[in-house]
């Protein structure tokens, strides 16, 4: 994907998030791109497998399972027993995965099966130009050499659609687009005839290939294969990677949109992207990390631990062994601090000195359904970041976490904005009340306001996209001194 073309007057952060959308179509891909930014500014990445051996004043990182990373910058005043100053995120977004078995055929057409994944508005993906992307478990080596390994994937061309249904066979579809789920949302790939045309003999079909027990392994992998997904599909994801089809042990795929994130509008005053739910969240604690321990004395004075944690699974509960609601942050904080220390009770006093953002977007005001929002609680494009409020804990903001990160935004001259949902609708959540409680760290949770949210393409404001960058990279370089100025007992 080419580099986004900057604008005259276009924020620099904001460019630099359409490039980071770009690279990154799914959880795989979005923390790929993570770590490259990591390793290029100088972090150090390390294994849940292995021993840590950490130093005051090094940055780190790790990842899980390829979709979740944690970053980190010890500061070199820190010792055991400090606070950790965290930004949680998270890297997936409502999407169409692809099915186990997804071979589906029907009147005359080759098909792709795909489950919903998360709640999105599943109406924008109809009459879109699709592809897919993920991750490959791909076989290599042959004999007794085999090994497995992991791979992303993208096809870059549209290979995919899924069309609607004229007007003329459903005359009462404006008074209501209902979309079953299981029968409508299955994308096409091709027409039967022009794929049987178009059909390449695998180099292990049982045609080519000898009696040995390694190519009998290899005809049967690729008739069961053949069985779960389209020869076409297959043949189309093994040229991307440069493989056989016969190597593709398993895949995590999903549909994805074609058409570029893009800053648009008509004084360029948006950016129009799928994804941007949770990853323009991703992207500016991350950028705001890296940039905040770009120098050599950034840390000089820091006392505590910065800490980026983007986990995956967030749309669908969070409850993985990658996602907010399994030990990951618990378990980095508890090395972390073990690395200085053998005292295990320091990991306790440590948790009360931290504090966590949770970095989600928020809904903005939309000028056509303006009853949706509260009246004392419309946030608006442009506005700043949004502290999100609920009585039921739906979100865990408090009056003392709500001030500090409030605090932060007056003294850098920023905006910042309020939402509370209509007592008569539901509210959402995120990860802030499932690590607030895990852990029983001080949390807030707040967002740049954006509309489309779950869509196949949403849109915020790029002055948001700044206003995040400025504010988060301000948290991590002045917490320290402004919780010093709480003398309440929290």
């Amino acid at each position: 994907m080419a580099k986004h073309q900057q604008s005259k007057g276009t924020s620099s952060v904001a460019a630099d998030l359409v490039d980071f959308l770009n690279a990154s179509p799914t959880a795989f891909h979005a923390v790929d791109e993570a770590k490259k930014r990591l390793t290029s500014a100088g972090y150090e990445q390390v294994s849940e497998r292995e021993d840590w051996s950490l130093e005051a004043g090094k940055t780190y990182f790790f990842t899980r399972n390829h979709s979740t990373i944690v970053a980190f910058a010890i500061g070199k005043k820190y010792v055991a027993g400090n606070g950790f100053h965290v930004i949680g995120a998270h890297t997936d977004s409502p999407c169409l995965k692809l099915k186990p078995v997804s071979k589906v055929s029907k009147g005359g057409y080759l098909e792709v099966g795909v489950q919903t994944y998360g709640g999105g508005l599943w109406h924008t993906w109809f009459d879109r130009d699709l592809t897919v992307a993920g991750r490959l478990i791909i076989r290599e080596g042959k004999d007794g050499n085999v090994s497995y390994s992991h791979r992303l994937v993208r096809i870059a061309e549209p290979i995919m659609r899924i069309p609607t249904l004229a007007i003329h066979l459903d005359r009462d579809v404006n008074d209501g687009f209902k979309v079953n789920t299981q029968s409508h949302l299955v994308p096409v790939l091709a027409t039967s005839i022009k794929a049987e045309l178009n059909k390449v003999v695998f180099k292990n079909s049982p045609a080519e290939s000898g009696s040995s027990t390694d190519g009998n392994r290899s005809n049967e992998k690729s008739k069961t294969d053949n069985q779960k997904h389209h020869s076409l599909l297959l043949q189309l994801l093994a040229a991307e990677v440069g493989c056989e089809p016969d190597d593709i042990c398993d895949f995590e795929l999903q549909a994805c949109d074609t058409q570029p994130s893009i800053i648009a509008g008509a004084t360029k005053e948006f950016i129009f992207s799928g994804r941007l739910d949770n990853l323009c969240m991703s992207f500016c604690s991350l950028k705001a990390l890296i940039d905040s321990t770009s120098s050599e004395s950034s840390l000089d004075h820091e006392t505590g631990v910065r800490v980026v944690a983007l986990f995956d699974h967030e749309e669908v509960g969070s409850n993985s062994a990658q996602g907010a609601g399994s030990p990951a942050m618990l378990d980095a904080l508890s090395r972390i601090t073990s690395s200085f220390s053998t005292d295990s009770k320091l990991l306790e006093k440590a948790i009360q000195r931290s504090f966590l953002v949770s970095a989600d977007m928020a809904h903005a005001l939309h000028p056509n359904y303006m009853d949706k929002h509260e009246d004392n609680h419309q946030p608006k494009l442009h506005g700043g970041l949004v502290i999100k409020h609920n009585a039921n804990q739906r979100y865990a903001t408090n009056a003392v976490t709500s001030f500090i990160f409030r605090e932060i935004a007056i003294k850098h001259n920023l905006p910042i904005q309020d939402f509370v949902v209509r007592n008569d609708m539901p509210c959402g959540s995120t990860i802030g009340p499932i690590l607030a409680s895990g852990t029983g760290i001080r949390t807030v949770d707040i967002g740049a306001p954006q509309l489309s949210m779950h869509s196949i393409r949403e849109m915020c404001g790029v002055d948001d996209v700044k206003h995040s960058y400025e504010h988060f990279k301000a948290f991590f370089q002045e917490f320290c001194h402004v919780d010093t100025k709480i003398v309440v007992d929290i």
